[in-house]
């Protein structure tokens, strides 16, 4: 895209105006050069703020998350004539976005993360088709699209419900173009989406209404009840579709392909590896963490093997009642620590709130962090979800979930989620240079991130080498190696769910419970792999940058111009870091 030249002649004459006579004969001349970057860069910004304007419309519920509530009273459009129009628009502005020439450096990374993220959700729609596949995409969608207005106070309770009730309004609708749409669904994806939906009822009924007890409006609590009664109704009609129609005819596939996954990798992170490349790189780290895992249980009880040792430390857990509070009073340990040792910048903030994990997340997700979107105005808390056993469950079941949630991973998991890791890239997320870092990211950087901090933290002295908090981090490190791997097999070279569950449970230590959940994961988030891609590719970029900065280097100046830089794929990080992306790993 170039600008026309009557604009580039108004700037130097601008230019050459302002600065005078005695200016070096060097800066009408920078100013020419400038000049084409600074419009080019605002016409890219234009496009790019176009096509996030047209991601808020079509995902209300995605802008009320990240803090845009222009369309808190909307809905998303499921059918699947809406789905073809998005990738038509994607294409479009895809088509409008410029070359990188004459753009600034900014600018150009921001380009190449937006047509990554275009080109990732062109793949979504068009060939991967979880629309198309998944019956637990319309039932979360659902029960997402309530909880992101009710779970924090942005504006006045009785505000967010009228917006909600809309919202509600058109929810049925996109239970019943869920069933035009799925064909042929696997049949792990129907029983997952079974599994919960008892949850997203039940989330409904109760969770729901619980968040609005302070309206005292009749008229605006009536027509609540109407709406969530509609809503509850349309889910319980969803379930016996999805029972006595839908299981029966889930036959398909939900392995990608290799070529479907390679695109993915590309689009979404932009590695282009050949995949068994990235095999040998998962493997090769696999056994490195095994190893040093065997020899740290040695040092606990030289007696024992790693697996006895593990199992002994996973018995001192608190009590299911108490794992909440128990994990708060952890956090501020940590953040003293960061500040002492020069780890990285906090801002000034409020802790994170450690609550229960939503019952519609429950199934497939252990702990996460939920923080407010980057463009909310209130002040808001961001929330540690950690999940709790299933009170339905037997008290042999409960106790075997809760060895995940002995104290010493416990601490490895808030370093993840919490300090350094998630929470404090939200603290960040409002400073991210752009919009575009604002709204979309690779889970290589968010993921890889929050996954090298907890190897850094015990790097840096975090524990002082207590053995018992290193094989957590261990067995951590080894569940996210398992799932690169599993990744890869379940979905280009025939790994079935239990095959998988059986790698979770030998090679990553893990209980059965995880084990299965970790598996059935695998199946729908198919390149889970980022977190150990992103940690190797973080550690390497280190190296290289501490080679480059010589006697200038410390480990919070990496740090800090890591996380500020927004959730760029890691090869553009490394461009702009170093100059060159050169080897990731």
């Amino acid at each position: 895209m170039r600008v026309p030249t009557i604009v580039i002649a108004m700037a130097i004459g601008a230019c050459a105006a302002g600065c005078g006579g005695s200016s070096p004969a060097g800066s009408a001349s920078a100013a020419a050069k400038a000049a084409p970057s600074q419009d080019q860069d605002q016409a890219f910004r234009a496009v790019a703020r176009e096509a996030i304007d047209d991601l808020m419309r079509r995902h209300p519920s995605t802008a009320t998350d990240l803090g845009v509530h222009t369309y808190d009273r909307q809905f998303e459009d499921l059918s699947q004539a809406a789905i073809a129009d998005e990738s038509k628009a994607l294409a479009g502005f895809d088509q409008r976005l410029p070359s990188p020439a004459g753009l600034s450096p900014d600018a150009q990374l921001d380009l190449q993360q937006l047509k990554s993220a275009i080109a990732a959700a062109r793949l979504s729609n068009d060939v991967i088709r979880q629309w198309a596949k998944n019956a637990d995409v319309y039932s979360s969608a659902v029960t997402n699209g309530a909880y992101v207005i009710m779970k924090r106070p942005y504006a006045p309770a009785a505000e967010r419900l009228a917006a909600l009730i809309e919202r509600e309004q058109k929810m049925p609708v996109a239970l019943a173009h869920a069933r035009r749409n799925l064909a042929n669904p696997p049949r792990i994806y129907t029983e997952i989406a079974i599994e919960q939906i008892d949850g997203n009822i039940s989330f409904f009924k109760s969770d729901v209404p619980a968040a609005f007890k302070e309206v005292t409006d009749a008229n605006l609590l009536a027509a609540f009840r109407k709406s969530n009664d509609a809503v509850i109704a349309a889910l319980t009609d969803y379930k016996t579709f999805m029972q006595a129609d839908l299981l029966p005819k889930s036959n398909g596939s939900y392995a990608f392909g290799e070529d479907t996954y390679r695109r993915a990798l590309s689009a979404n992170e932009m590695i282009d590896l050949p995949l068994d490349r990235l095999l040998a790189i998962a493997e090769a780290d696999r056994q490195a963490n095994e190893t040093a895992f065997q020899a740290t249980a040695k040092t606990i009880d030289a007696g024992k093997p790693a697996d006895a040792v593990l199992a002994s430390l996973q018995q001192d857990h608190p009590a299911p009642a108490d794992l909440l509070k128990t994990t708060q009073d952890t956090l501020d340990s940590l953040r003293q620590f960061i500040t002492d040792h020069h780890v990285i910048t906090i801002p000034p903030s409020e802790p994170a709130h450690v609550k229960e994990t939503p019952p519609f997340m429950r199934s497939t997700t252990s702990a996460s962090m939920d923080t407010p979107g980057p463009f909310e105005k209130a002040t808001l808390q961001g929330f540690y979800n950690m999940t709790l056993p299933d009170p339905r469950w037997k008290a042999a079941e409960q106790a075997d979930f809760m060895r995940q949630w002995y104290r010493a991973a416990i601490a490895n998991v808030s370093v993840h989620e919490v300090y350094p890791g998630h929470y404090l890239q939200f603290l960040y997320a409002k400073q991210f240079p752009s919009d575009v870092r604002k709204v979309y990211g690779a889970a290589t950087n968010s993921e890889g991130w929050a996954h090298y901090c907890e190897q850094m933290m015990l790097d840096e002295g975090f524990h002082a080498d207590d053995p018992r908090y290193r094989l957590a981090q261990l067995q951590d490190a080894l569940l996210r190696d398992v799932r690169f791997i599993v990744g890869i097999k379940m979905h280009t070279q025939g790994m079935t769910v239990a095959q998988a569950t059986s790698l979770f449970e030998t090679q990553a230590h893990q209980p059965h419970p995880v084990a299965v959940s970790e598996a059935k994961r695998g199946t729908s988030d198919a390149l889970y792999g980022y977190y150990t891609m992103g940690k190797l590719m973080i550690l390497k970029l280190r190296r290289d940058y501490q080679a480059k900065m010589g006697q200038g280097y410390s480990l919070q100046a990496f740090h800090d111009a890591f996380i500020r830089m927004g959730p760029l794929p890691l090869p553009l990080i490394r461009k702009a870091m170093l100059g060159e992306t050169g080897e990731l790993f």
